[in-house]
C-alpha cells in the first residue's frame, strides 16, 4: 500500500457522498448488511481524509456500527478494526460519528463500511472528505 506525501500534494478534491437506507440486510455484503461508505482503491494513487460522517435515523434506529477494513472488499472479519460500536442514534435525530477532530486517512485499497443494528430500522449516511494526490 502506497501512500503519497501528503506534504507534497498536487491537487486536493473535497468530495460529499450519501448512502440513504442503510438496513441490516443491505450492502454489498448481503446478510451482513456492509454497506461501504468511502474506498480507495488499489494503485489510486491517493490517500482519502475523512473529514465527517453523519449518521441520520430515519424512524425507530437506534444503533449504528462503523468499520475500517484494511482490505477494500471486506474480505475478512481478521481486516476490520471497528471505530464505533453499536452508537446510539437517537430516534428522528444524526450522530457525529467522524468529525475534524477525529479524521481518518485512509490508503490505498482500504475502506470504510457501515450499517445499522439488527432489528431497529434504517439509516442515512453523509461523508464528506479530501481526496489527495
Amino acid at each position: 500500500m502506497a501512500a503519497p506525501n501528503i506534504v507534497n500534494v498536487t491537487t486536493i478534491t473535497g468530495v460529499t457522498t450519501f448512502h440513504a437506507g442503510i438496513a441490516v440486510t443491505t450492502g454489498g455484503k448481503g446478510d451482513l448488511g456492509i454497506t461501504t461508505v468511502v474506498s480507495n482503491a488499489a494503485s489510486s494513487g491517493k490517500v482519502l481524509k475523512i473529514n465527517s460522517l453523519v449518521a441520520a435515523s430515519i424512524g425507530a434506529t437506534t444503533g449504528v456500527t462503523l468499520q475500517y477494513f484494511n482490505h477494500i472488499n471486506h474480505a475478512s472479519a481478521g481486516s476490520t478494526v471497528s471505530i464505533g460500536m453499536t452508537m446510539a442514534v437517537p430516534t428522528f435525530s444524526t450522530l457525529a460519528i467522524i468529525t475534524k477532530d477525529n479524521s481518518v486517512y485512509l490508503e490505498e485499497n482500504t475502506a470504510l463500511g457501515i450499517f445499522a443494528q439488527p432489528n431497529t430500522g434504517t439509516i442515512d449516511v453523509v461523508c464528506s472528505f479530501e481526496e489527495i494526490s
